[in-house]
């Protein structure tokens, strides 16, 4: 039994330790640096306890294997989190094949800020709508696409910062 509980001390921590390092990362990316800093001395403190306890016993292959399989689930959970927190934010491109007129106007109505560019396709001109939004609003705006034209091209590219415009002034109210 304390073998068993042993393992799943090890497997615990390492799926935190990896969680909290997925996270840090990504936070980083986004220009997160105190969050990101604090994150990473609690992975630190982690992963140097459950290594230190590992280390006595490199010949017992369950903590190898808990190890392993901790940081593997780790990985998985801490893209999980960070897709749930929704960090920073993303600039979507759409071309819609219905008349953008009225899905720019149903945008900007619920707050979107959206420009509009014209373009030359295959077919002919199309108007290519600009969108700059936070990541946590992303849902939001695939509802309302799919619910207009649920056939339209729609490019996200994650944006790391956004200065002035539209965006500026919904930060300021």
């Amino acid at each position: 039994m304390e073998l068993l509980l042993g393992y799943l001390l090890i497997f615990s921590a390492r799926v935190l330790d990896v969680s909290i390092s997925v996270v840090r990362t990504l936070m980083m990316v986004r220009g997160k640096k105190i969050q990101a800093a604090c994150l990473g001395a609690i992975e630190v403190f982690i992963y140097i306890s459950i290594l230190t306890k590992i280390m006595g016993q490199l010949d017992n292959i369950g903590n190898l294997i808990a190890y392993s399989l901790g940081f593997g689930t780790g990985q998985m959970v801490g893209i999980l989190i960070e897709g749930k927190m929704a960090l920073g934010n993303v600039s979507v491109q759409v071309i819609t094949r219905e008349d953008e007129g009225q899905l720019v106007e149903l945008l900007r109505a619920q707050g979107f800020g959206v420009t509009v560019v014209q373009g030359y396709g295959k077919n002919g001109i199309k108007h290519i709508l600009n969108i700059m939004l936070k990541r946590s609003a992303l849902q939001k705006l695939y509802g309302m696409l799919e619910e207009y034209d649920k056939d339209a091209f729609i490019t996200v590219l994650d944006t790391q910062n956004i200065r002035g415009g539209y965006m500026d002034r919904m930060k300021r109210k």
